[in-house]
């Protein structure tokens, strides 16, 4: 967990998203967190929150916890 974290702060200024800082702050305080929380807590579209997901899974920043094509939880 804490490599994963060190990954995610390493790759957290290179984010394009506007207000990426506070999805990253979110997943090293939570446990797990959904693309829809997330952008409900940033301000980001539900679109964009997933995308920025979808990178930082990419590479290697964060996990997709639970396996399922819908309602996707993410975590360290």
């Amino acid at each position: 967990m804490w490599r994963r974290s060190e990954t995610l702060l390493s790759h957290a200024p290179k984010l394009r998203a506007k207000r990426a800082v506070r999805v990253v702050d979110l997943l090293l305080s939570d446990d797990c967190v959904s693309a829809s929380r997330a952008a409900k807590a940033a301000g980001l579209s539900d679109r964009a929150a997933r995308r920025l997901f979808d990178r930082l899974v990419a590479v290697g920043a964060i996990r997709e916890l639970t396996g399922r094509a819908n309602f996707r939880l993410y975590g360290l």
